[in-house]
């Protein structure tokens, strides 16, 4: 009897601890298939993902609070080490106050579109306050997450009035994909918008992901 004790409260402590050296990773399920790449080619077998929905990225102020509940259910199945996988993202500093409550930390920078190019080397460029950014799920999923949300596909006359101030589209890919890059200038030819291409891989996620 008392060896079958032993051997429930090994296993017992050996799932505890498996569960303490996992880190959760709290992420936007538009960059899962990044994460995943990353994890693959650095062998970062600790990492737990866990995706929450993409369209969340056309509704951002669902965010902090899809978080703080993901945090606490994480905590509740016993895992300590949490990250978030998510940039600012339009949350207007809602995030991190989630972060800095909660004590986790999240990647650095106001959205994917700055971590993948790498955050120093976005900052730097100035012209850029007049594009609008694809990455290699929003090339995808150009109208599912941009044309259908913003309802152009019903009110195509609302395009001028969300893009006029618009000069180009800029296409940050992270794989070199040509159908991806044909889907892009795609995009870019249905918003009028001038086309620029930049393979960027996979950026400032890399360096936040294995260094957790």
């Amino acid at each position: 009897m008392d060896a079958n004790i032993n051997e429930v409260w090994n296993e017992n402590s050996l799932l505890q601890r498996a569960k303490e050296e996992k880190v959760r990773v709290i992420a936007c399920g538009a960059i899962a298939r990044e994460v995943i790449a990353v994890c693959k080619a650095n062998r970062l077998e600790h990492i737990d993902l866990q995706c929450l929905p993409a369209i969340w990225h056309a509704y951002p102020e669902k965010i902090a609070p899809g978080i703080e509940k993901a945090i606490a259910e994480a905590r509740a199945e016993g895992i300590a080490r949490i990250f978030v996988g998510y940039a600012d993202c339009g949350t207007g500093g809602e995030l991190d106050k989630v972060c800095a409550r909660e004590g986790v930390a999240r990647i650095k920078g106001p959205h994917c579109y700055s971590f993948f190019s790498g955050n120093v080397k976005f900052s730097e460029n100035d012209d850029d306050v007049t594009s609008f950014f694809l990455t290699d799920f929003l090339a995808r999923q150009f109208e599912a997450f941009v044309v259908e949300p913003l309802g152009l596909d019903r009110h195509p006359q609302l395009l001028p009035m969300y893009f006029g101030n618009y000069r180009k589209l800029v296409y940050l890919s992270q794989l070199e994909d040509e159908e991806l890059q044909a889907k892009a200038k795609k995009a870019a030819r249905y918003l009028g918008l001038e086309y620029e291409y930049r393979f960027t891989g996979y950026g400032d996620l890399t360096s936040a992901l294995t260094g957790i």
